[in-house]
């Protein structure tokens, strides 16, 4: 069997393309230009954006190199926060694109619990 940081790593990974779908659908659907001329977004906001989607990005290294007593924690406080954001965001979505990918998304973060959780 694999080892569990490179699970969890690779699902990391598989989320954050996941979100990156999803954007890129949302851009070539059109839905994208309808969703940005409806909100006023600052440097700040931009910002703060970026951090947010920089973390599944970093925690597919975190995942990798960090000890296990942490690597265990991080992991499932991270998917955790995720799959919160996510679910509080889906019904903010009108795409059904948008919807699924979105859930995919939480089964990746369930999974990661659930592996990070299970790590002897």
């Amino acid at each position: 069997m694999l080892d569990t940081r490179i699970i969890l790593s690779g699902l990391w990974a598989a989320c954050m393309l996941t979100y990156l779908l999803g954007d890129v659908l949302r851009i070539f659907s059109g839905d994208f230009p309808n969703t940005m001329s409806t909100a006023q977004f600052t440097k700040g906001m931009w910002l703060g954006i970026a951090v947010l989607m920089v973390i599944p990005i970093l925690m597919v290294v975190v995942s990798l190199i960090v000890d296990q007593p942490v690597n265990r924690w991080v992991n499932i406080i991270a998917a955790v926060f995720f799959f919160g954001f996510n679910l509080i965001g889906l019904p903010t979505y009108p795409s059904a694109y948008d919807k699924f990918l979105l859930i995919v998304s939480m089964v990746f973060n369930v999974m990661t619990v659930v592996y990070a959780w299970n790590w002897a």
